[in-house]
């Protein structure tokens, strides 16, 4: 078993600065797209270059998109994120397609969930100081003595009626209060 995740990061997880809770802000501030204009391996990025790009940025307004021709390196996108953080992605031989998911995945990220160890999987950021609730918790103390299975505690507890219960007994004595008040009425007696 491999010990690297040991050198990560750690944290807990979060939305930075309560991301969509009021309106979502797009985490991405830039992103810089960086190709050969001959090499075969940048391909994919140029293809983007001519047919997506200007979709996207029209299409994402507070994305910065840097453009960036270099003479016999690979294709490369690098990110830059509003907490500071940056990654990048080597697109060397990647299609059109590949590259649009790629910058999507880079425009929903937040720039540093990938590479974050969780010490936990959930944080609050106002912690409870009676501790964390289990089914346990408000049980009776003899619960704990018991030797199990007991027929006592296996019994269905019927503390109250439920609703349907209280209604059909409201239905059930009005009607025996509207028939007890009538007199019972025969055929002759309306002739």
């Amino acid at each position: 078993m491999s010990n690297s995740h040991l050198f990560l990061k750690s944290g807990f997880p979060r939305a930075p600065l309560q991301n969509g809770i009021g309106r979502y802000v797009c985490q991405l501030q830039r992103i810089t797209l960086k190709y050969c204009k001959t090499s075969g391996s940048s391909k994919g990025m140029r293809e983007f270059l001519e047919q997506e790009l200007v979709d996207f940025s029209r299409a994402n307004p507070g994305v910065v998109v840097y453009v960036k021709p270099r003479r016999h390196r690979t294709a490369v996108m690098s990110a830059e994120f509003l907490n500071g953080e940056r990654t990048w992605i080597n697109c060397r031989n990647h299609t059109r397609e590949e590259i649009a998911k790629w910058i999507q995945v880079l425009k929903q990220s937040n720039g540093r969930a990938e590479e974050l160890r969780l010490r936990k999987h959930w944080h609050t950021d106002v912690p409870s100081v009676q501790g964390a609730w289990t089914p346990f918790t408000h049980r009776h103390p003899s619960a704990n003595v018991t030797d199990f299975p007991c027929k006592k505690l296996s019994e269905l507890k019927v503390d109250e009626p439920s609703a349907t219960e209280k209604l059909l007994k409201m239905y059930l004595a009005q009607r025996n209060k509207a028939s007890a008040g009538q007199p019972s009425t025969s055929s002759e007696e309306v002739k």
